[in-house]
């Protein structure tokens, strides 16, 4: 048996030999041959057909193409030319709007140079004048220190740091108080006392202030040391919390000029600052209190309710002791009341046995003027008996 695939449909079938040598025959037949070569012209002829036509429609269509793209390319210059045009046009415009433009800001550009050389000598002007009122003004100052005494340049750090607290007293320190220390019952006193109280009237801290300075030209420069002790004991002695020294002595000590100084363990709370610090250091000391404000405001507390205590017990003896006095004194008036009542009573008995021996003498007398009569009125008197003889 021999296998023969079919070229159609590409099965495979069995044929037995007698078949297959009949196939074979027929397939090497002149006829077969001759089907063949027909079938291969005709495939040849469709074929030089089919290509005529697409080359044909190739042809039509690259005409078609070229036709379009040339009245593209003819479309596009048209529209080249006009757009040259009308961009010459305008950049003409543009070139003619710059160059104006570019005159017009080189003419701008002429003046403002010439105005800024203008306002620029006559700032030079202005600030070598400023420069030079600076410097006499300097000058005036320098001269004007030189001639202050001691006690006057201090009175102007003084006045300069009552001026910065006045500054802020109406929106920082309503409730507080600053003024000279005017009390040197001890025999020495600070210059200013800074206190600050509570809605409640509790003091939340106080602060003694001394201020130092010298004039340039002392000879004898004093060191802010000297001054502690002092300040030390006017800050016990006027019971203030703290002791603040604003000083602008030893102006070259850079431990003073970094900022405050705290002077512990030679002396507690007691600092040294410069003037600049003035009024940070009174909101420094002023914050670090409102913590302790509740102990504070508990301790004036207790101490109100024993001072009311102590009050009302003076208040009592002082009562039982007026209240001794004014008997003591009632009770010796009324003594002598009562002295002066029976010396009263015997003075009037007196009176009545001296007013009823009067009675008895004016009774007697009476008796003696009934008696009376005109014989024993004459009774040897002769000149009388004439007259009442007539």
């Amino acid at each position: 048996m021999n296998d023969i695939i079919c070229p159609s449909c590409n099965k495979a079938f069995k044929v037995d030999e007698a078949s297959y040598a009949s196939i074979l025959k027929q397939v090497h037949n002149h006829e077969f041959d001759e089907a063949l070569e027909e079938r291969l012209k005709q495939l040849e002829t469709d074929k030089n057909h089919e290509l005529e036509l697409a080359e044909r429609e190739k042809q039509t269509e690259i005409s078609d193409l070229t036709h379009a793209k040339e009245a593209e390319i003819e479309r596009l210059k048209a529209l080249i030319n006009n757009h040259e045009t009308t961009t010459k046009l305008a950049v003409n415009d543009a070139v003619r709007a710059i160059q104006n433009e570019r005159d017009e800001f080189k003419n701008k550009l002429t003046t403002v140079e010439l105005e800024q050389k203008l306002s620029q000598k006559a700032l030079i002007d202005q600030h070598a004048l400023q420069l030079k009122e600076r410097d006499d003004a300097i000058e005036r100052l320098k001269d004007m220190k030189a001639k202050l005494s001691t006690k006057m340049v201090g009175e102007t750090l003084e006045q300069h740091c009552e001026i910065e607290f006045n500054k802020l007293r109406s929106t920082a320190f309503r409730s507080a108080s600053f003024g000279k220390d005017n009390d040197a019952s001890s025999g020495t006193k600070g210059d200013y006392i800074f206190k600050d109280f509570d809605d409640e009237g509790t003091e939340i801290v106080s602060i003694m202030f001394e201020m130092k300075n010298e004039s340039d030209a002392s000879t004898t420069k004093s060191k802010n040391e000297s001054f502690y002790e002092k300040l030390d004991k006017d800050r016990k002695e006027k019971k203030c919390e703290y002791a603040v020294l604003v000083s602008l002595l030893e102006q070259d000590n850079e431990l003073f000029n970094t900022g405050i100084v705290d002077v512990y363990p030679a002396y507690e709370r007691m600092y040294v600052i410069r003037p600049q610090f003035f009024i940070p250091m009174i909101s420094l000391l002023r914050n670090a209190a409102l913590n302790s404000l509740e102990y504070k405001s508990e301790l004036a507390l207790v101490r109100n309710q024993n001072i009311d205590i102590s009050n009302f017990e003076a208040e009592l003896d002082s009562f039982k002791a007026s209240f001794g006095r004014n008997y003591d004194l009632a009770s010796r008036k009324f003594l002598t009341a009562i002295e002066e009542i029976d010396k009263s009573i015997k003075r009037l008995e007196a009176a009545k046995a001296a007013l009823i021996s009067t009675d008895k003498n004016l009774r007697i007398a009476n008796d003696k003027a009934q008696d009376v009569t005109i014989k024993k009125l004459t009774k040897n008197n002769p000149t009388m008996a004439a007259k009442f003889s007539e």
